[in-house]
């Protein structure tokens, strides 16, 4: 498991409070986020924003057409 600082930890536990109540949103669209998972990522994100201690995003996995 990857180590957050106190600040980090804050923002996430925050955001899944919001979550539970109804009141967390997400980004441009504004829709209610339901996925704790969801809710987690917009925790890591404000506390990287302010430059709080969290790791980097990780890269997408993207599956390549094997050639033949």
């Amino acid at each position: 498991m990857a180590k957050y600082s106190n600040e980090s930890s804050k923002k996430v536990e925050k955001a899944m409070e919001e979550m539970k109540e109804g009141k967390l949103k997400s980004g441009k669209s504004g829709k209610k986020v339901n996925d704790p998972k969801q809710a987690i990522a917009i925790g890591l994100s404000e506390a990287r924003s302010e430059g709080a201690k969290v790791p980097v995003k990780a890269a997408s996995k993207k599956k390549s057409a094997s050639k033949k």
